[in-house]
């Protein structure tokens, strides 16, 4: 069973693990099957949910959301916290005047992008809602006065970033009343920059935890066949014999896990006993030489 953490000091609870539906539209799933895996990841303590306006071609949200309308239990929604993102714009049969992939974070596409989610989601009120991606042309008092009035509306609860530098995220934290609570990061044994960037040390010094995506590194540890890969795999199948893991899932997110700003990995698999796996990985515990000899294999190198 997962426990819940405070991901930030004024930021709401989130489960240590959270269950990712951006392939939800690839689960092939019914929408009583949907409803169905929702309600089994939730009795394992898995209650945050991740999401994004742009998530299967804009899709995803509203499979989500056509599965909790099915919910007879009125207090399934107040058993989640639902997270989603907003800012990139796609090039998509629904969008057939846009000439390129852009991201946009003026005040009148956050709203529109919010009022767009809380109806696929059939929902009434965001958790937490996170800028996606990193924009050049972002104003962060305009941002600022946008989250101050979804607040006041009560369409979100609490607001966060993904994919932002350090330097970005002061900027856009100087304007604000409330704080960030979170920066969502890709973390895996293939990727982790974040934690040589200073990322997630400024993290750690705010005391937020940061979100967790692409931990298996979307399948390349496990199939890859560049030397960085076959090096990382060969030495997480010995490190699962020695911790006595399932699979090197495991492994990997404890190893995600090890890292003192206290990451909460992404699962983003819609296989209920691969996300059983991810909480059993819980009980995994890696030493520090154990770690390290993940990053040795990963850079190629020896520590300095």
């Amino acid at each position: 069973m997962i426990s819940k953490t405070t991901i930030a000091p004024q930021g709401p609870q989130f489960s240590e693990l959270v269950q990712g539906y951006w392939r939800l539209g690839d689960w092939g799933m019914t929408p009583q099957e949907r409803l169905r895996f929702l309600k089994q990841h939730i009795e394992l303590g898995i209650t945050t949910v991740d999401h994004a306006d742009i998530y299967g071609g804009y899709q995803c949200e509203t499979l989500f959301g056509e599965a909790l309308a099915l919910a007879l239990e009125p207090s399934l929604r107040d058993s989640m916290e639902i997270v989603t993102k907003c800012d990139i714009n796609l090039c998509t049969p629904d969008f057939p005047n846009r000439k390129i992939n852009h991201y946009d974070t003026s005040k009148a596409h956050i709203l529109n992008s919010v009022n767009n989610s809380l109806t696929r989601l059939n929902i009434t009120e965001i958790d937490v809602l996170l800028i996606h991606r990193l924009d050049v042309l972002m104003n962060a008092d305009e941002v600022a006065d946008t989250f101050n009035q979804l607040q006041k509306e009560g369409k979100v609860k609490h607001f966060g970033v993904s994919n932002f530098t350090p330097s970005h995220f002061d900027l856009l934290q100087s304007r604000l009343d409330k704080p960030l609570v979170t920066n969502q990061v890709e973390i895996n044994p293939l990727n982790f920059e974040v934690a040589h960037d200073g990322t997630l040390d400024q993290l750690q010094m705010n005391r937020i935890k940061p979100m967790a995506w692409s931990c298996l590194a979307g399948g390349e540890i496990f199939f890859g066949q560049s030397e960085q890969a076959i090096r990382v795999r060969n030495v997480l199948e010995e490190l699962k014999e020695e911790v006595g893991a399932q699979s090197i899932d495991q492994v990997i997110y404890a190893w995600v896990r090890k890292l003192p700003s206290s990451p909460l990995p992404i699962i983003g698999s819609g296989n209920i006993e691969r996300v059983k796996a991810a909480v059993d990985a819980m009980n995994i515990e890696l030493t520090r030489e154990q770690w390290y000899r993940v990053w040795v294999e990963s850079k190629g190198h020896g520590v300095p």
